[in-house]
């Protein structure tokens, strides 16, 4: 379950930059960065000497498990980094996956350890670390420790001893002249800057661990190649879960349809051959009766073959195909396909059966009086949007079939994006690749499933 979006800040600017010394975040930040110090000493020594200890010994084969013990305690440590950045500084960075060694063995998994390229990107994290973090805690803390010495400076001039015969502390001084800070325009202005260093302390802390951020997805997270292997991998299952879905429905429909009705129409041919020659008239009666099952079975067989792929979409495209669906909604639908080439057959096949799915949503739930389905390409993607006026209030959540729909595109790599207020209009858009090849998402291909929030909305604006 996604964590929960955080809630918009209704305080006005100067409200925030006020406040934003006394904030939470500030303070877990600044937390942040204070624990994150001795501990990046601590693991930067560490890995330090058992690199070039195993670098070292390497030649002697010692070295070998001498790194594999440093990587392991790398991956360990990294566990920690994440749960210390998802704490303190809200970012959130999935799990690594667990190193599998093809032989259970020490010799096994020491090999797939040094063959790791997510171990090795947590021990570069600890090299780099260091450094970075010794810099920014040092800024940060000498920042706004100046900045509250010099707001709070009046309340320092009450511990100046007072037979210093000054009323002011000592800012420089030679044997020639000394300088103190003692008039009231000093004071104002030392209290000015404090207070201006103070409130200023927040952002600087807030852009430092925005640095610590980055390190952590980049370094602590599962590689790209790894998220891709996991979301195929997802995709495979909802792929061989939908297929056989799909031949359960074939199979039930066989059965209960066309099946059950060629099982009577051979019992009604049976009775009618016997009949024939003692009741030529009884005899013709289930001929024709055995004649209107066959037309009803074709009927059925017609339909399920058009359910598993429509002749007319392989022959005509998907203008002809869309049309026909259309023809059979209950309600009017007005259909636009502009497109000068026909994309691949299974996106072609996904499109259709996507519009086919949506128009029976809306001639079941939406109430609608009218609709309309358009077809274009955008940007090297092939879009469906099929629009409704009716009651509104369609969801990807809640086990909804729209959301099975959002797993059969986001299979091939494509989007389902809905706009459906309480009352309605309702727009629907499905995003899919042109072509039917698996790889990288397409850039601006946007989120696996979403809402549609107003920008591109409308072909005119998407296109």
């Amino acid at each position: 379950m996604p964590p929960p979006a955080p809630r918009p800040d209704a305080r006005s600017p100067l409200a925030r930059a006020l406040l934003a010394p006394v904030s939470g975040r500030f303070w877990r930040e600044l937390l942040y960065l204070v624990v994150s110090l001795p501990l990046s000493i601590a693991v930067f020594c560490w890995s330090m000497v058992m690199f070039w200890l195993g670098a070292g010994l390497l030649v002697t084969f010692v070295g070998v498990p001498v790194l594999a013990l440093l990587l392991a305690s790398a991956r360990g440590l990294a566990h920690v980094e994440r749960g210390l950045a998802r704490g303190l500084l809200g970012t959130r960075v999935p799990r690594t996956r667990p190193v599998r060694a093809r032989r259970n063995s020490a010799l096994g998994r020491m090999g797939a350890l040094l063959k790791s390229g997510e171990s090795w990107r947590n021990l570069l994290f600890t090299f780099l670390h260091f450094p970075w973090t010794a810099f920014a805690t040092t800024l940060a803390l000498a920042l706004w420790g100046s900045g509250l010495i010099m707001l709070t400076y009046p309340l320092w001039m009450w511990f100046v001893p007072s037979e210093v015969g000054r009323n002011g502390i000592q800012i420089y001084g030679d044997t020639h002249r000394t300088e103190y800070l003692e008039a009231p325009w000093e004071l104002a202005l030392t209290c000015a800057t404090g207070l201006l260093v103070t409130l200023l302390v927040p952002w600087l802390v807030r852009g430092l661990t925005a640095v610590d951020g980055m390190l952590v997805r980049g370094l602590l997270g599962p590689s790209r190649l790894a998220s891709r292997v996991d979301e195929l991998e997802s995709d495979r299952g909802v792929v061989v879960d939908t297929a056989a879905a799909d031949l359960r429905r074939i199979e039930r429909d066989l059965h209960d349809g066309a099946q059950a009705r060629l099982v009577a129409l051979a019992m009604d041919l049976g009775i009618a051959k016997e009949k024939l020659l003692e009741d030529p008239e009884a005899g013709a009666r289930l001929v024709a009766s055995a004649h209107g099952e066959v037309k009803t079975a074709l009927q059925e067989l017609r339909d399920l073959a058009r359910g598993i792929h429509p002749a007319v979409l392989t022959d005509r495209g998907l203008d002809a195909a869309l049309s026909s669906v259309a023809a059979r909604c209950t309600v009017p639908v007005s259909v636009e396909v502009d497109l000068e080439e026909r994309p691949a057959e299974a996106v072609e096949g996904i499109a259709y059966f996507t519009v086919s799915e949506l128009l029976q949503n809306i001639s079941k739930h939406s109430g609608a009086r009218t609709a309309a389905v358009e077809v274009w390409r955008a940007d090297g993607r092939l879009l469906v949007q099929v629009r409704d006026d009716g009651t509104g209030g369609a969801s990807l959540h809640g086990g909804t079939g729209l959301a099975g729909l959002s797993d059969r595109l986001d299979a091939v790599d494509g989007v389902l994006l809905v706009d459906s207020p309480p009352g309605g209009p309702t727009t629907i858009t499905a995003e899919l690749p042109w072509t039917a090849r698996t790889g990288t998402r397409a850039a601006g291909a946007g989120t696996r499933a979403g809402t549609w929030t107003g920008a591109g909305a409308h072909r005119s604006a998407a296109s």
